[in-house]
């Protein structure tokens, strides 16, 4: 993967990225039209015939191209190894997410490790003869979350709506508005725009961190002025509280599938918590407050954005946790330290 890369999310950001990306993205369909189309339900085939390659333990049975690459957990591995010895069945909740201009797709799934279960987010992208080029897994050992999106199970209806015609953004706008949700919480001080619209609500391994309900016989805390961050808070009162500041920073931000007829967009990401001055701010009414993690470290995230009106809606992620400072394994070291957009090329 070859990034092209955004510098910068200041006021300037907005115009200068809708630029840029129209730019960068105007590349797209010349590179697709030589591959040859590859709809929805094609990549979607794809998809599953690859998970249930990887259930029975057999690389043979997908069409790979020979500059194939595989990782896993920012990993570079041969297929075939990992995930692949240690893979004991499907779960039961699985979301698509495909970009047919592109020629990829990712899928939200629950599996069975060992007999264990777990999610993983695996993006796969193709050739013009349908071959993979590219294999990028993450998985996330967290069974109870697995067994929440099964509890769930099936993916909420606004990521499988297409968003009426009138209403569609472009690809720019789409990763614009997807973007300013980690520039927001980047060293969040309660004071950006925050584009949420009212329904906004969040999933992470399966569990709602948003409009979270109490604990029976607790009180929901507020967002005014509480210094404890709060799953029960709405996606705009977590921001707007600015209590996120211990997110350090959100970088090797690759934008890699977006679906303009659904309104979605998937990012791969990596948010660290450097457990020093981070820790120690001020909310936006002033009170001095110390919160975050004590020690550094990383989150790996794959996160998913519905975005329609140029607001967030719905709002999925797949997490680990990673050694601190870790990259991808798909962008250069600098641009795996950065907080630019990328897109895979």
């Amino acid at each position: 993967m070859r990034p092209y890369v955004v510098s910068g999310f200041s006021r300037t950001f907005v115009l200068a990225t809708c630029l840029l990306v129209g730019h960068v993205l105007s590349d797209v369909p010349t590179m697709v039209s030589a591959q040859g189309k590859c709809d929805r339900a094609c990549l979607e085939g794809i998809a599953d015939q690859y998970l249930d390659a990887l259930v029975a333990k057999d690389p043979k049975k997908l069409q790979v191209a020979s500059n194939l690459k595989y990782t896993e957990n920012g990993q570079r591995l041969l297929l075939g190894d990992s995930l692949w010895n240690s893979i004991t069945g499907r779960g039961t909740y699985k979301l698509h997410i495909a970009d047919q201009t592109a020629g990829q797709i990712v899928t939200f799934s629950t599996m069975r490790e060992a007999g264990s279960p777990i999610i993983i987010a695996v993006r796969l992208k193709i050739d013009g003869d349908r071959r993979l080029t590219e294999i990028e897994t993450l998985v996330a050992h967290s069974e109870n979350g697995a067994k929440n999106l099964e509890a769930i199970g099936q993916p909420r209806a606004a990521f499988l709506r297409p968003t009426p015609p009138a209403d569609r953004a472009s690809r720019a706008d789409l990763v614009r508005v997807a973007n300013m949700y980690f520039s927001g919480m980047q060293l969040n001080d309660g004071k950006g725009t925050y584009p949420f619209a009212e329904d906004c609500d969040r999933l992470e391994n399966g569990g709602k961190t948003t409009n979270a309900p109490p604990k029976p016989g607790a009180a929901r805390p507020d967002p005014k002025t509480s210094n404890n961050y709060s799953a029960m808070w709405t996606c705009r009162e977590q921001f707007e509280s600015g209590l996120l500041h211990f997110v350090m920073r959100i970088r090797d931000r690759r934008y890699l599938v977006v679906d303009e007829e659904r309104g979605l967009v998937v990012a791969f990401a990596f948010f660290d918590h450097d457990a020093g001055a981070s820790r120690h701010f001020k909310t936006p009414d002033g009170r001095s407050v110390t919160a975050g993690p004590t020690v550094p470290w990383t989150w790996e995230i794959a996160e998913l954005f519905k975005v329609e009106k140029g607001l967030l809606h719905e709002i999925e992620a797949i997490l680990e946790r990673a050694p601190y400072g870790m990259t991808s394994g798909w962008s250069s070291w600098e641009d795996g330290m950065s907080d630019k957009i990328q897109f895979a090329r």
